[in-house]
């Protein structure tokens, strides 16, 4: 008895077995469902009446590949941890959807010469487009020579102001973190923070300023206190500011690791925090913000909510859509244990 176009049960039916039912070709038939405008109204309306009869699922990579596609997209990092570029990685993958779209990851340790060579090979493979995770938010120059596919740059900026950039608002985050400690009548405010030469570095200082002073307010000591990214350095911060500011009831520290240094040291001279000194990190690094003593209070970045921009960005710009244009992410507060309003 026969079950089937082919006479079996549990075959997958085929486009062929579509196009035999519709009474059409098989160039027809694969037209109809791909929507070409070759193709009649009652015909396509005949095809699509047999695929659907026939439970037909077009393959993902075939109708990719009709279009020109490969279905897959290069994700070039040079964030050696992870840090930064896991993170955007998810939020680009729940983007694409499960399943859709493959990411081949890249990492170009912050060289150029690596980076053209991952590019070469990225292309040679045919994505369909790429990303491009900075390690750090400087604008860096956009890919050397011609990218066929399109590029969205995601936490780093491009310097060409045509590309596509998504990043982070650094300077608003700055200003966040201000404005919490404020709300929880903190007045003596100093900010410990990393490399002045970091792009990172002064814009949150900007934001953190910004904010101060709509508070009629300023940092103590007059400017932020700039140094390294690690714990040594804000160990060594905070020793210096409780000696020159003794009146200091909170730190905005730059990054998640300068604040578990500041933590550590204000612990070790028996200061109260949050109760006499609340801190603020920024970045909520959960390694390190869920497990300082006390946890901390962080900015987060959205990196994830950035990635997923990323990708939709770069669909967008695959699908020829109106071009899309340069986004700017807004942080968070998570609040922890580390800042509380004033007894």
């Amino acid at each position: 008895m026969s079950t089937g176009p082919e006479g079996s049960a549990n075959r997958v039916p085929t486009l062929t077995d579509v196009a035999k039912l519709a009474g059409v070709s098989v160039a027809t038939a694969s037209k109809a469902i791909n929507g070409r405008d070759e193709v009649r109204a009652a015909t396509r309306k005949r095809v699509l009446e047999a695929a659907e009869l026939l439970s037909f699922a077009p393959n993902a990579l075939a109708r990719g590949l009709l279009r020109g596609r490969t279905g897959t997209v290069g994700l070039l990092t040079s964030d050696l941890e992870g840090r930064f570029s896991i993170p955007i990685l998810m939020g680009a993958e729940d983007a694409f959807g499960a399943g859709q779209v493959s990411v081949f990851l890249c990492d170009a340790r912050g060289d150029a010469i690596r980076e053209r060579y991952h590019v070469r090979a990225l292309l040679s493979r045919r994505v369909d487009g790429l990303i491009v995770v900075g390690s750090r938010t400087d604008a860096r120059p956009p890919l050397a020579g011609s990218i066929p596919v399109p590029v969205v740059y995601a936490y780093a900026p491009s310097a060409n102001p045509d590309d596509i950039s998504i990043t982070v608002d650094n300077v608003g985050g700055g200003r966040l973190a201000v404005e919490h400690l404020l709300s929880c009548g903190r007045r003596n405010i100093a900010h410990i923070t990393g490399e002045v030469g970091f792009q990172a570095a002064r814009d949150r200082a900007d934001g953190a300023e910004a904010a101060l002073a709509d508070a009629g307010l300023s940092m103590l000591g007059g400017k932020p206190y700039y140094g390294s990214w690690d714990e040594t350095w804000g160990r060594a911060a905070a020793r210096i500011v409780l000696e020159q500011h003794p009146g200091v009831d909170a730190v905005f520290c730059g990054s998640d690791q300068i604040a578990r240094g500041v933590l550590e040291t204000l612990r070790d001279l028996g200061r109260d925090v949050p109760g006499g000194i609340s801190v603020i990190g920024f970045d909520n690094w959960e390694a390190v913000a869920a497990h300082s003593r006390p946890r901390l209070t962080s900015i987060d970045m959205n990196l994830e909510r950035l990635g997923a921009a990323a990708g939709r960005h770069l669909f967008a710009a695959i699908d020829g859509d109106a071009p899309p244009t340069s986004e700017q992410f807004p942080g968070r507060v998570v609040m922890r244990d580390s800042t509380a309003p004033v007894h």
